[in-house]
This record gives C-alpha cells, sequence and structure tokens, in this order.
C-alpha cells in the first residue's frame, strides 16, 4: 500500500480550514496532519506533525503568511510548502516563492485540482494555478534579458562603471592601473 501523503494547514478561516482538513482526510493517499488558524500555532506545532506538505494562506492576523513561509522552510526543509490564498498579484506571488513556497494555488482552484497540486509538490514538482503561471510568464517577458544585473557589482565596481560612462580611461580612475599596464604588463 502506497504511503498517505500527510497534509499541515495553516488558514485563519475556520470553515475554509475545516472544509479543506474533511477534503484532504477524505481523499484516499491523503492525511491532515495539523490545521492551524496562525502562523505561530503552525510555527509551535508542525515539527511535531513533520508533514510532507504545508498549505498556508497568505492572509493571516499577526505574522503574515510570507514570513510563516519563511520561518517553515528554514525550520523544516524536508516539507513541501504550497500557499493557498485567493491573492494573485504579481508583488505577493513573488514574496512567497522567494520566501520559499515550492508552489502557489489559489483558493478558487477546484478540490481535484487542489489535491492534484498536493501529490504535484509532495512528488517534487512546482504548481502554480493557471493565473499565477500567467503572471509569472508575463513578468518575465517584461524584464529585459540583455540588462546586466547591477545589484550584483560592488560599490567599487559600480564607481569605475559610472567613471568610464563619463569617459575616463581606466588610468584616470585608478593611477596604479597605469602603473600596471605599463610595468607589469609592458604596454
Amino acid at each position: 500500500m502506497k504511503p498517505k501523503i500527510t497534509v499541515s494547514l495553516v488558514e485563519d478561516e475556520r470553515g475554509t480550514r475545516e472544509a479543506l482538513a474533511v477534503l484532504i482526510d477524505g481523499t484516499p493517499g491523503f492525511r491532515c496532519v495539523g490545521a492551524h488558524a496562525t502562523a505561530e500555532a503552525a510555527l509551535e506545532r508542525m515539527p511535531r506533525e513533520q508533514p510532507a506538505v504545508a498549505l498556508v494562506d497568505l492572509g493571516l492576523p499577526k505574522l503574515s503568511g510570507a514570513e510563516c513561509v519563511r520561518r517553515l522552510a528554514k525550520l523544516l526543509p524536508q516539507t513541501r510548502i504550497v500557499v493557498l490564498t485567493k491573492y494573485e498579484d504579481s508583488a505577493r506571488i513573488f514574496e512567497a516563492l522567494k520566501a520559499g513556497a515550492h508552489g502557489y494555488v489559489l483558493k478558487k482552484t477546484p478540490p481535484a485540482k487542489l489535491l492534484e497540486a498536493i501529490a504535484e509538490v509532495q512528488a517534487g514538482g512546482a504548481p502554480l494555478s493557471s493565473e499565477v503561471a500567467a503572471r509569472v510568464v508575463e513578468h518575465f517577458h517584461r524584464a529585459d534579458p540583455a540588462a546586466p544585473d547591477f545589484a550584483a557589482l560592488t560599490p567599487r565596481e559600480r564607481e569605475v562603471l559610472e567613471w568610464l560612462a563619463r569617459g575616463l580611461r581606466y588610468g584616470e580612475i585608478d593611477p596604479a592601473y597605469d602603473y600596471y599596464y605599463e610595468t607589469v604588463l609592458g604596454g
């Protein structure tokens, strides 16, 4: 017999939390091991539950869902985290993914598709609702792939680039360069 996929929930809306727990427990191959109303409760109890998958809402009271994801990812690195939320905006999507979410599914997703997403993430996939996937693709289409990543440069490298852009030579920017070029390189 195939082992059940264990799932813990973090959802502040009681009716939604209970419905998700019933859906998961009522489906062969799945078991709900925890259902938490707050991020704080989840962070305290999930280490004992050791779920394979955590479903986390973003709109939580006190500690945000994104911060909950960030902390769960560090606390339980073996647990696959899926955001389950109503929010479709790019800022929240990327914040959650950067925080450590392995998937992002909207609450309007039909129950069968939600169960598929849980199984997919547990198998190593990265489920995204189609609307979320479209936002991610749109973001990358807008990004300029040829644009250099200036944020990765050191302050000195940025300074040298600024001087070069103003038309200065290397030797004018750093007199040691002329010495090195002439003495060491024989220039």
